[in-house]
């Protein structure tokens, strides 16, 4: 399914319990409804979770018709370790994965690495074969990087080295994301760049996480949700709202498509995608929605 072309897909984390396994693939589940092109499965610092992702990712590919897409990083792994993942995942029937280099946990520098940098990861998992690689960037540039322009060369060069597609950051300012793409369009860059959308659903929970990743919340929209504050489904509905307005601006302007940050949640990314029209059967997702 190619919702006219434009490639959608959805994000999950792996979660710490039996029970919180279990309410992930009631998740997904009500998700597949949408047909994404694809759901990926990300991991904690240094590959803490990696065990763990590589199950969600196994049951996912065994219960649903889902294409997944694991994470695959830099930290955490040693090279051989990381061939065999590789190795398994394709045993699995995986086909793609996203190339990350990585967070170390709790800032360790002396975490194992595989390699130091994305464009690394990358040359070594073309070179292994048989994945479409994504990798990721940073529309208001990556919080660690010493300047916009290095940051901008440090993406190029894992385009160079092989990924066939981009993923953003979230954000929710669009004139960044379009000011990046005009930006590495010119760099050389032909790839399709999809913008990354986490809805505002939780307030609390996704300015905590744009404070550590630098994704930066608008003035506006903090003011709007604090004046919320207290009424948490106002605050939901609002969030809704401007990630509906969000990725309809963006797919009129020419996005290739959306990839949503879940948090593990299925009832704000039905709702976003009954609103932009992108719901393949509107009364399955109003059931699903009612499950969530």
């Amino acid at each position: 399914m190619n919702h006219d072309k434009r490639r959608i897909s959805f994000e999950f984390f792996p979660p710490k319990t039996d029970a919180g396994v279990k309410r992930l693939l009631q998740t997904v589940q009500q998700l597949s409804v949408l047909a994404p092109d694809f759901v990926s499965v990300t991991f904690g610092a240094g590959g803490s979770t990696r065990e763990g992702s590589y199950q969600v990712a196994a049951e996912i590919v065994r219960t649903t018709q889902l294409n997944v897409t694991p994470h695959v990083s830099c930290i955490g792994w040693s090279v051989s370790e990381l061939r065999d993942m590789l190795a398994c995942y394709k045993q699995a029937g995986i086909e793609s994965i996203v190339a990350l280099r990585g967070d170390a946990p709790d800032n360790d520098a002396n975490a194992t690495r595989a390699f130091e940098h994305a464009n690394q990861l990358v040359e070594f998992v073309r070179a292994f074969g048989g994945f479409r690689i994504s990798v990721a960037c940073y529309p208001e540039f990556h919080p660690e990087a010493p300047s916009p322009s290095v940051d901008l060369q440090n993406f190029v060069r894992k385009v160079n080295a092989g990924a066939d597609e981009a993923i953003t950051q979230y954000f929710y300012n669009n004139d960044a994301y379009y000011s990046f793409v005009e930006r590495v369009r010119r760099m050389g860059v032909t790839i399709p760049i999809v913008p990354g959308l986490m809805p505002l659903t939780d307030y609390a929970q996704v300015a905590r996480f744009s404070r550590f990743c630098g994704a930066e919340i608008p003035q506006w929209i903090r003011r709007h949700m604090e004046d919320l504050e207290g009424d948490p489904q106002g605050q939901h509905a609002l969030g809704i709202e401007i990630a509906v307005r969000q990725a309809e601006e963006l797919l009129r302007n020419g996005a290739p498509g959306l990839h949503m940050y879940t948090l593990n949640r299925a009832e704000p990314t039905l709702r976003v995608f009954q609103q932009l029209g992108l719901a393949r059967s509107h009364t399955q997702a109003e059931q699903y929605a009612e499950l969530s």
